[in-house]
Formats: structure tokens, C-alpha cells, sequence
């Protein structure tokens, strides 16, 4: 798969906090982003249904029917966190695991919820200082880019932390304020865009995704 410098990616979300991560790196490589908050008035982008059954499936869904409404190379990721006391839960449903609609508060707040309820905690010594550790964590992102005429790039990543009881810090979305990583003493949500992009989930699956964009032959 080539992107030449210049080029526009769009970006399969309305989240400007992703937006901001995958400009801040495809501007290394001299490659626009777009999201659709950007192009919708102008584009008629229909209704995406995640219904598959993985985060691969769920992000080539959402990349490749954004990409042919619209003729533009597209970058779609699907992640999610992945509970240990909650049997992998809430995974590919995390993004509405209190319903359809429900924003990061309300999924936060069930997390925390299902947690106490199942009695969760995690011994002190495997915390990393968390602050009411309740369960071993992982956040799980796969980004695809679909281009029109069916060229596809997939790239994965993950990060091991600890769910807490109450969120840490003002940055991030989703739930980066309860995910502790035990490695820098602080919540995903009290780290900055740069850090947050060099250790994430999703900044490892980006890091892959240009590895693999450059040696495909990428144009920059």
C-alpha cells in the first residue's frame, strides 16, 4: 500500500482526541487526516454496523465503508478493553457497554459498577500502586486502512495495566482515567499525547501501521 505526501487519510470516527493522535503522527510522513466531522456535510456517509465478531473485522467494516463512500483512503480502528474479572469484558463492546449512546461516564461508571459487584481486587503487591485496584486489564486496538479498489493494512497493539475504583486525571477519553499503568506510576488519562502515544494500545498499533506503510514502499 502506497500514501504519498499530501495525500488526505480520513479517519472513520467523530472522536477528535483519536483524530488528534493519528495527525500528530501521519504528519511525519506529510499525510493530511481528516475525520468526518470534516467531510459529512458534503458526504453522504451511511449508517456503519460494527457487527463483527473481532476487532480486525469491526475496524475493516468501518475503514472500508467510509473509504467507498467517499473515494478517499480510510483509517478505521476498533478497540476496546479487555477485564480479567470480567471473563474479557466488556472487549469489542466496550465503546457502548452502557447501551447505545452512552458516553465515557456511563461506561466508566459500569465498569466500576460490575467490578465491585463481582467482588474484584487485585493484591497489593501486583498493583503498581493503583489506587483501589479492582482487575488486570488490557487495552487492545487493531487499525486498518482500506483503499478504494481494495488495498487493506492491518496492524494490532496492547498494553497491560489495572482498572481502579475511581478515575485519575483530566486527559484521555474513554477510559483511560480508570486504566493505571503500573509502569509510570499514573492512569492513562494523566499522561501526555506524546507519552500516551508511545506506549498506548493504540500508539503501538500506529507504530506498526507506518513500520508496515514503510516497507510496502510508502511515498514521503
Amino acid at each position: 500500500m502506497r500514501l504519498a505526501a499530501g495525500d488526505t487519510l480520513l479517519v472513520a470516527t467523530r472522536n477528535k482526541g483519536k483524530t488528534a493522535e493519528f495527525r500528530a503522527a501521519f504528519a511525519e510522513l506529510g499525510v493530511k487526516v481528516a475525520d468526518l466531522t470534516e467531510i459529512e456535510s458534503g458526504r453522504d456517509i451511511p449508517e456503519i454496523v460494527e457487527d463483527g465478531d473481532s476487532f480486525e473485522a469491526n475496524a475493516t467494516i468501518k475503514a472500508k465503508t467510509v473509504s467507498l463512500a467517499t473515494g478517499l483512503p480510510a483509517l478505521a480502528d476498533d478497540s476496546g478493553l479487555c477485564v480479567d474479572a470480567l471473563g474479557g469484558a466488556p472487549g469489542i463492546y466496550s465503546a457502548r457497554y452502557a447501551g447505545e449512546g452512552a458516553g465515557d461516564a456511563a461506561n466508566n461508571a459500569k465498569l466500576v459498577r460490575e467490578l465491585r459487584a463481582a467482588g474484584a481486587s487485585v493484591p497489593a503487591d501486583a498493583a503498581g500502586g493503583a489506587p483501589e485496584p479492582l482487575s488486570a486489564a488490557r487495552f487492545v486496538s487493531c487499525l486498518v486502512i482500506y483503499k478504494p479498489g481494495g488495498d487493506t493494512l492491518c496492524a494490532a497493539g496492547e498494553v497491560e495495566g489495572i482498572i481502579t475504583g475511581s478515575p485519575c486525571g483530566e486527559g484521555g477519553f474513554g477510559y483511560d482515567p480508570l486504566f493505571w499503568l503500573p509502569s509510570h506510576g499514573r492512569s492513562m488519562a494523566e499522561l501526555t499525547v506524546a507519552d500516551k502515544n508511545a506506549i498506548s494500545h493504540r500508539g503501538q498499533a500506529l507504530a506498526a501501521l507506518l513500520r508496515l506503510l514503510d516497507a510496502s514502499g510508502t511515498e514521503v
